[in-house]
């Protein structure tokens, strides 16, 4: 099978089945390491964490982009 009939196979998956492609074929790339996924997910439950006790400040996502845009650094 060429590659691009391949994908064209591939593109005439419905969507969850495509996402489900690409989310496998990804991972093929650069599999899930254990250790960093669960200090990234100690890293969240802290952010959490301090955003609910008020420690931090949300800042809308739009803000932050627009600030990136102009170049700008808090």
């Amino acid at each position: 099978m060429r590659i691009k009939d391949l994908i064209d196979e591939a593109e005439a998956l419905p969507v969850e089945e495509r996402a489900l492609v690409v989310d496998s074929l990804l991972r093929s790339l650069n599999p899930p390491e254990s250790r960093i996924d669960e200090k990234w997910a100690s890293v969240a439950q802290e952010r959490l964490k301090e955003f609910r006790s008020g420690d931090v400040e949300a800042v809308p996502g739009e803000e932050v982009f627009a600030k990136i845009r102009d170049g700008q650094s808090q």
